[in-house]
């Protein structure tokens, strides 16, 4: 099938790369030039595992293409998969006014018939105003327009895997003909019909994909609900790891017991620095912002969101508690992204950290894997070391933010001995407090 991808972002380039990947012919535009020169430059703007691969060798083979203009690339295809950002308003509100953009220009340059579908992340009944967005626009165009939801599901790091290996896809539809295309679109993965690039003869999940169709507004419910059921996930497992602390308890041992009950499961109960990102912070305020619009009172995730908050403070606190002064202290952060494999900064709690610990009169070195360049640019007061072995050398402490295999398979012996202190803040809870303390160092982590 011929599609249009329209955003050449996390989602939009994983989307378009990996319908590719499946068969389609597809046409990915984004209105920032400069992105589209990179990826035909044979760039990537971002960092995903697996990812360069896919979309070098779809390139190549004629099914993936990178297009200036977004009405030649809507006018070539049969469907077209909206994914541009949704970035939060001051008031926690998403900002759909990049939706309306392209509901104009698809309206006015779409060409026929087509199927429109939201993939990007947005409040329950925004499929309501963008057909009606849809209908208006093309008034004089005379263009005929199916509205459709298929939420997106990805993990940044994982993205390509959970793309063609999905536990389920979920689509929105109001009537029968959008729900045959698009599962025409996803039979290949469906039926499981093609080569996974990612993990060859190692693929995830033996079992397929289960295809839930809903209404349009159920379908948008369903990501916001679940990113947000996710947060509370999370910030439980934080609040429990204060209390952890304060009882003597290890929160790894805890949460590892709890997540065995199947009805609760052991994902998303990591303690830790906190859930950052461009999804969950902003996908737990929209939510919440769109409760309060129809009258509910979202108490629940209120307090999930100031847990989160907390966090940064208890890492300052710990930092205090054992440097007693912050200014003028040598410190050491190694991560910057928000989460590992991906170099995404958006939102990042090891960020926050950083521009917290400067305020304090710390001297600041870091390093991250992928995300140096991205925080270069978004933090330019920051130093930044070629390796973690320049980070952290003649260093008062050690803060780890985030959670790369890179730092736990570090010869910490040797950071001992290039450290001036051999203090390490564990944020992630990601290294063997046994292990570090009999190499001689203070250990501090969270919940244990």
């Amino acid at each position: 099938m011929r599609i249009s991808v329209i955003g050449c972002g996390y989602v939009g380039l994983v989307t378009g790369a990996c319908f590719a990947e499946i068969g389609h012919h597809v046409a990915c535009t984004d209105d920032d030039e400069s992105k589209i020169a990179i990826l035909r430059s044979g760039k990537l703007p971002i960092y995903e595992p697996h990812l360069d691969v896919l979309v070098e060798k779809n390139v190549r083979e004629g099914r993936l293409l990178f297009v200036n203009n977004p009405g030649e690339a809507v006018r070539s295809s049969e469907a077209v998969f909206i994914c541009v950002g949704t970035p939060p308003l001051e008031n926690g509100d998403a900002d759909l006014s990049a939706i309306d953009n392209v509901a104009r220009m698809i309206a006015t340059e779409g060409g026929g018939a087509k199927l429109v579908v939201e993939k990007s992340t947005v409040p329950a009944q925004t499929g309501q105003e963008l057909k009606r967005a849809l209908t208006v626009y093309s008034r004089k165009s005379g263009s005929n327009f199916t509205v459709a939801s298929n939420p997106e599901f990805l993990r940044e790091g994982t993205a390509v895997t959970d793309f063609l290996h999905p536990d389920r896809i979920v689509i929105g539809v109001d009537d029968d003909t959008a729900a045959k295309k698009l599962r025409e679109i996803y039979a290949p993965i469906l039926e499981r019909k093609f080569k996974c690039p990612a993990h060859q003869d190692k693929c995830p999940a033996a079992a397929a994909p289960v295809f839930v169709s809903t209404t349009v507004n159920s379908a948008e419910l369903i990501k916001h609900a679940s990113n947000s059921f996710l947060a509370l996930k999370i910030s439980f497992a934080n609040a429990l790891a204060d209390m952890c602390d304060q009882l003597g308890a290890d929160v790894q041992e805890v949460t590892a017991a709890v997540g065995m009950d199947p009805r609760i499961g052991p994902q998303f109960l990591q303690a830790g620095l906190g859930f950052g990102g461009f999804c969950l912070p902003k996908d737990v305020q929209a939510f919440i912002r769109l409760a309060e619009r129809v009258g509910i009172d979202f108490t629940l995730l209120k307090a999930a969101e100031q847990v989160n908050r907390q966090r940064i403070e208890l890492l300052l606190a710990k930092a205090r508690k054992a440097l007693w002064v912050l200014k003028g202290k040598k410190i050491a952060l190694l991560g910057l992204a928000f989460k590992p494999n991906t170099d995404d900064i958006r939102f990042s709690p090891a960020i926050e950290a950083a521009k917290r610990f400067i305020a304090e009169g710390a001297s600041l070195r870091a390093f991250d894997p992928q995300a140096m360049e991205k925080t270069r640019k978004a933090l330019p007061q920051i130093s930044l070391a070629k390796n973690p072995y320049e980070a952290v050398k003649d260093v008062d402490a050690v803060v780890i933010a985030t959670e790369w295999d890179e730092f736990r398979k570090l010869d910490w012996k040797r950071v001992y001995n290039e450290m001036a202190r051999p203090l390490v803040i564990d944020a992630r809870n990601s290294l063997n407090p046994a292990e570090m303390k009999s190499l001689g160092f203070e250990y501090y982590s969270f919940g244990r």
